[in-house]
């Protein structure tokens, strides 16, 4: 295995990966339902049924 020759200091480290940042998460609205949600995610209405890229695919249980 390659060894390195010196150690890396925390301070050169750091500055190095000070610019890998997380980009803020892209949210979208679904035609069907008017929800905001995360893209390639899942998601529920205010009655409990799970929708993904505007299709039901779970309805909820209706209670009695």
């Amino acid at each position: 295995m390659a060894h390195p020759k010196s150690r890396i200091s925390k301070q050169r480290k750091r500055k190095r990966r000070t610019h890998k940042k997380a980009a803020m998460p892209n949210v979208s609205i679904c035609p069907t339902t008017g929800e905001s949600h995360l893209f390639h995610r899942a998601y529920s209405d205010a009655e409990g049924n799970l929708f993904y890229r505007g299709k039901l695919l779970v309805k909820a249980l209706e209670e009695e």
